[in-house]
């Protein structure tokens, strides 16, 4: 009889089917230095930073884009600001420094100015993942905040106007949490940035970081992990919008309607709860149909005897707080994805 794996053995071996590799990792951060000095070279005195999914250790494979930023001096600064000159200048001056030094290197390489809200997009016209069609760098042109606390950063969509953010102090954050939980952070927020992709995305990633920044403080298991991030997000989104973590820009938006958004929440905690439930009852089979509930590309769907199919029906029947409200079909059936709908 083959031995069932526990939650903890399905959720590793799910975080490592999306985890980046090595070799995509490489040349993403290659392309990232390349594009760093670059835009150095462009606003002389300047300092860069790096930001999103791979500065913060978390990214998934495929490997599509990267993100980094240039911070001007405070004297190169001066005629750019609230009420001043918007970003757009800046942008051009990034493009043109950037189609100079990586032309050669790529020659398919686009770069978009004219109706980006906010980033210089690179389009390489190389991935660096095989089988995608290309892969993508946003390059922020910022300048410092007069507080010191954070940047200015571009709003091109109103005149003259520039958005407070700190992206280096979310950098910083997110780092630490991976230390402070021993990894556990990164490998969460890859499994959640991946339900969120397969239920119709009801948040951006940095949202659902900003949520684990409080809840995910020390190491756990990562089944533990997904129900402190579920439990407490849905709280949380019923209260209202997630603030900064940083503190000094507005709160961070929601894809859908955060009704929406809470409901989804909600029935990913439940089949959580109820897959906890059943691995410590010894119900593996039941355990694992309701993980792959959460994560159906990653958590094969078991196969069941018909005793075990059985327990499953009669688990749903019987109304229990953690099955209640899932919408479980008799036998293991294959999951709607768009929760809430």
């Amino acid at each position: 009889m083959v031995e069932k794996e526990s939650l903890a053995q399905l959720l590793d071996d799910g975080r490592r089917k999306i985890q980046v590799t090595d070799e995509e990792l490489a040349e993403a951060k290659r392309r990232r230095r390349l594009l760093a000095a670059s835009v150095r070279r462009a606003f002389p005195g300047s300092t860069t930073y790096f930001n999103g999914s791979v500065a913060h250790g978390d990214a998934n494979t495929p490997l599509t884009d990267v993100d980094l930023g240039v911070v001007l001096t405070e004297t190169n600064a001066v005629p750019y600001g609230p009420n001043k000159k918007s970003a757009l200048a800046l942008m051009k001056i990034a493009r043109a420094a950037i189609h100079e030094d990586l032309d050669d290197e790529f020659p398919k390489l686009t770069i978009e100015v004219e109706g980006r809200r906010r980033a210089v997009l690179v389009r390489f016209g190389d991935p660096v993942t095989p089988g995608q069609d290309d892969f993508t760098a946003d390059v922020m042109t910022a300048i410092p905040h007069p507080s010191g606390r954070g940047l200015y950063i571009p709003n091109t969509k109103i005149a003259a106007q520039w958005d407070r953010a700190d992206p280096i102090a979310h950098t910083r954050m997110v780092l630490q949490a991976i230390e402070d939980t021993k990894v556990v952070f990164a490998r969460t927020v890859r499994l959640l940035k991946h339900w969120n992709g397969t239920h119709s995305k009801p948040m951006c990633s940095w949202n659902i970081k900003a949520l684990c920044l409080t809840c995910l403080d020390e190491p756990m298991p990562l089944i533990n992990a997904l129900q402190s991030f579920f439990t407490y997000a849905a709280d949380e989104i019923d209260k209202g919008p997630t603030p900064d973590p940083a503190e000094v820009a507005g709160p961070i938006p929601l894809n859908m309607a955060r009704a929406d958004v809470y409901k989804r929440l909600c029935t990913a905690r439940k089949y959580i709860d109820l897959a906890i439930e059943h691995e410590n009852e010894g119900r593996p089979v039941l355990a694992q149909h309701a993980l792959h509930q959460v994560l159906p590309e990653l958590v094969a769907k078991p196969d069941a005897t018909k005793e075990e199919a059985d327990r499953l029906a009669r688990t749903v029947r019987s109304g229990g707080p953690a099955a209640s409200g899932l919408g479980l079909a008799t036998g293991l059936a294959t999951p709607t994805r768009a929760w809430g709908d």
